[in-house]
């Protein structure tokens, strides 16, 4: 950021056409709106789209449903549809001067889209009605939540997926009475397909694959032909990505790219158990050559915990990229606990949500309980047990720290140290109203209930932190205030901040040396006897 804080450079993303008789091109939607999403309609007139006043990297989370007629080209803004139509009630909504209608704003309806997030509009086939999903969603991309349908003139929003007790996450219609959804289910993905008539899925799709899929840029999506194929990537702990593709119930392997590439890290197994009445799922991955106690029965095994960001997210098995990742730690003859505790997706709207106004609380006694399973299952060394995590599970392994000293070493990678700080840091603050229920202007003891700041002088564990030092969403100083004062308490810590990187590193230098330097601290701090 430089200039006039704010206002200078404003980003405005929009949806445009081009004829492709002509290679005419012309925007679609207005310059006063930036569209996050869109599809087309049945007839290529209209487009759906999911849009917000700029700036657009912090008002996805306060979006609205928007019908854009695609011809004639749209009015520029508010001032100009004004002059064009005057006092003329509706004048330029949605009529034939081309501005959009807005058919949904989850702030003003009742019932359980309150105020949540919309994601993956789609047209029916006959027009006249559009679907999406809607819930408690933490990052744009990352989606899930229930289905909704509402007209494509408005009104009232029908969750097509009440109770659902798993989170869909993508949505295609089949035709004008079922939906092909892929959502996710645990820790794992399942393809399935909804009858609107009945509200039941439909025996005959039904796939269920321990494994990330993805077709695109949208979360679990898939590319879908006329002929009822379908293709995606898929990829797990075991398998890097590939292109399958065919019906649902007989994929086949499209690309061989990967086949060579073999894991190097140990077995993964879902794990599932139960904590205040809630089911919850994770993965763990074996030490790499696990053979039980390696024929010592006296052998214990060191152990990390990483919990994933979001919080509305899930681990699900993928192959680890560059980025920092605790993967490669199972290579080096450590158990990796990958938990889905409360607030993740996988388990209903419900599960989701349970972390509302709770953050830190709920969520980690439903990760400590499955330490404490873990504990009792594998020969583990519960004096060389750590924890890491990268956004949320930054803060996260800031939190827990806070509240117990069973982990010997932890590693923070864009953690948030204070919440009351945080929310007018950080370049996205509209996340934040769902989760806390108001600002921290109106209350700010929510914020501070769940800051790791409030909590620092229990803190013992030797704690390295890592961020970027152009980090919007989690920015720099919450790295700094936490490492600031764990120094003041006398614990063992150390702050590394990586220049001209954002939430998501880029640089492959970067990227190798935050897992080596997290290799290092925990191989430092948990030590075999």
């Amino acid at each position: 950021w430089s200039g006039v804080y704010g206002e200078d450079g404003v980003e405005v993303q929009r949806v445009a056409a081009i004829e492709l008789a002509s290679s005419a091109f012309r925007f679609v939607s207005p310059a006063n709106l930036h569209a996050y999403e869109f599809s087309w309609s049945p007839n290529s007139g209209q487009v759906v789209m999911v849009a917000a006043a700029p700036p657009g990297e912090n008002n996805w989370w306060v979006a609205r449903l928007y019908v854009q007629s695609v011809g004639g080209g749209p009015v520029e803004n508010e001032r100009e549809r004004e002059s064009v139509c005057g006092t003329k009630p509706g004048c330029g909504y949605g009529s034939s001067v081309g501005y959009p209608a807005a058919i949904l704003d989850p702030s003003r309806v009742s019932g359980p889209l309150h105020g949540l997030q919309i994601a993956v509009p789609r047209f029916s086939p006959d027009g006249k009605q559009i679907a999406f999903i809607g819930g408690l969603m933490s990052d744009q991309g990352s989606t899930g939540g229930d289905v909704y349908l509402i007209s494509t003139t408005g009104g009232e929003p029908k969750d097509v997926t009440p109770n659902r007790s798993n989170s869909p996450a993508w949505i295609a219609w089949r035709d004008n009475h079922s939906l092909l959804i892929s959502e996710h289910t645990g820790g794992s993905s399942h393809i399935t397909a909804l009858d609107l008539d009945t509200g039941k899925d439909i025996p005959s799709v039904n796939l269920t694959l321990p494994e990330t899929i993805i077709a695109g840029t949208d979360a679990m999506s898939l590319s879908t032909s006329n002929t009822a194929n379908v293709a995606l990537i898929r990829q797990s702990f075991d398998h890097a990505p590939e292109v399958w593709a065919g019906p649902i119930d007989n994929l086949k392997q499209i690309t061989h790219l990967n086949d060579t590439l073999k894991p190097a890290w140990g077995k993964a197994e879902s794990i599932d158990y139960t904590n205040e009445g809630l089911h919850i799922q994770g993965w763990l991955l074996y030490p790499a050559g696990w053979s039980p106690n390696g024929g010592d029965p006296a052998k214990k095994y060191p152990l990390i915990v990483s919990v994933h960001g979001g919080p509305s997210a899930a681990v699900t098995p993928r192959w680890p990229g560059v980025a920092y990742g605790s993967v490669p730690f199972s290579a080096l003859g450590y158990f990796v606990f990958l938990p889905n505790p409360r607030g993740s997706f996988g388990q209903g709207e419900k599960f989701t949500q349970a972390n509302i106004r709770d953050f830190g609380y709920g969520d980690l006694r439903d990760v400590l309980a499955g330490v404490d399973l873990l504990e009792k299952r594998f020969p583990i060394d519960k004096d060389r047990e750590g924890i890491t995590g990268w956004s949320y599970g930054g803060y996260m392994t800031m939190f827990a720290v806070t509240q117990t000293t069973r982990f010997r070493a932890a590693v923070a990678g864009a953690g948030l140290a204070n919440w009351q700080s945080y929310y007018g840091e950080n370049s996205i603050d509209q996340w934040m109203i769902p989760f806390f229920g108001a600002s921290v202007y109106d209350d700010p003891a929510v914020y501070a209930k769940s800051s790791p700041i409030t909590f620092i002088k229990r803190v013992k564990t030797p704690t390295l932190i890592v961020v970027g030092d152009r980090d919007g969403e989690c920015p720099a100083p919450q790295s700094f205030e936490f490492w600031h004062a764990l120094r003041d308490q006398g614990v063992k810590t150390q702050l590394v901040l990586y220049p001209n990187e954002g939430h998501h590193f880029v640089s492959p230098d970067h990227q190798r040396d935050v897992l080596k330097r997290a290799v290092d601290w925990f191989e430092a701090e948990m030590p075999p006897k």
